[in-house]
């Protein structure tokens, strides 16, 4: 089987589902240090546990913001990120409202960014903007692309995993042609083989989010022996 263990360093280890338990996190942060993953991605109200939990360990906390569908209010998302800073999140994953996208109301889209960007980076936080390429045609992802770019935001996200498909080569490499090479792509949602995570990496995206360990873990398993 092919060497993929370099995918480790690249890997948000996403843990969203609303049942989650106290338990889960202790299990995914102990995983995420065994394999050497970028972050675990976790609901802001578990962000104080799992950053006590991995302590010293060089995995960062991202809390996930406006999640799944990202239509709450501007000031709600604002105040999340700001508390989930103050827990001690390193990574904000924020979905932006693709419902104003849908609607065509970029104006709206421009005034949630300039909120919420500039307060979430003067505290040194790395901010992921979450499009959900899959219910967005080109036009519509290429000016997301347009419209973020200039914001300082550090990662524009394909996918939440709860809309549509998830991630597609397509969507990774259509973004990739519209950004400067200074803002870079997650690639997050329906990544199932190592062989497609590559494939998501060869394409242009710089950080992965996955769920799945055990479909992961044959990409990582050589660091563990």
């Amino acid at each position: 089987m092919s060497n993929f263990s370099h995918l480790a360093p690249l890997i948000d280890y996403t843990a969203l589902s609303p049942a989650l338990l106290l338990s889960d996190i202790d299990k995914i942060c102990d995983e995420a240090v065994t394999f050497g993953f970028a972050s675990v991605c976790i609901p802001p109200l578990m962000v104080g546990y799992a950053k006590k939990k991995l302590g010293k360990s060089n995995v960062k906390v991202a809390a996930a913001i406006g999640f799944p569908f990202g239509y709450s209010a501007i000031e709600a998302k604002l105040s999340e990120a700001i508390l989930a800073i103050v827990d001690g999140a390193d990574e904000l994953d924020m979905v932006i409202n693709y419902t104003a996208i849908k609607n065509e109301d970029w104006g709206y889209l421009a005034n949630e960014i300039n909120h919420i960007a500039p307060p979430v980076l003067q505290q040194g936080r790395t901010l992921k903007l979450i499009l959900e390429t899959d219910v967005l045609n080109d036009d519509e992802i290429i000016k997301c692309c347009q419209l973020y770019a200039p914001t300082g935001v550090q990662f524009l996200n394909t996918s939440t995993g709860y809309a549509g498909k998830g991630d597609t080569i397509h969507a990774v490499q259509l973004m990739r042609r519209h950004l400067s090479d200074h803002l870079q792509i997650k690639a997050g949602g329906g990544i199932r083989t190592p062989e497609f995570a590559q494939a998501l990496i060869d394409a242009g995206a710089t950080r992965l989010g996955c769920s799945n360990l055990a479909v992961m873990g044959m990409a990582v398993a050589t660091t563990v022996s």
